[in-house]
């Protein structure tokens, strides 16, 4: 079964930065806790007002998990207008642009 890449992209006024780090240390340690999670990259864009994250679940229901449970969590921070997306990795072309397809456990090479 295919690993899942979960896309989440909404309009957010900050903070940026630094800031957001500071502000995001528990949800970020909640987010990694979360079964099933690779890894996620944080995106933001503060000339445009957008923040984004990327991640990389184990599967398909992993990751539809645990969007229905961010949804709500972004809605009490007043994101309510949020653009989610899932898709099947393709794993050999994934690979061949230095993909990082590593499972949850770090310690443990990924099985293609």
């Amino acid at each position: 079964m295919p690993a899942t890449f979960l896309h989440i992209d909404f309009a957010f006024p900050g903070p940026w930065g630094p800031a957001l780090a500071a502000a995001c240390r528990e949800l970020a340690d909640d987010i990694a806790a979360e079964p099933g999670l690779r890894w996620k990259l944080w995106g933001e864009d503060a000339a445009t007002g957008r923040a984004s994250g990327e991640y990389l679940f184990d599967t398909r229901e992993q990751a539809q998990r645990y969007l229905d449970k961010h949804r709500p969590r972004l809605a009490a921070f007043g994101v309510t207008q949020v653009d989610a997306r899932l898709f099947e990795v393709n794993e050999p072309l994934s690979r061949t642009t230095r993909a990082p397809l590593v499972t949850a456990d770090p310690g443990a090479a990924f099985d293609a």
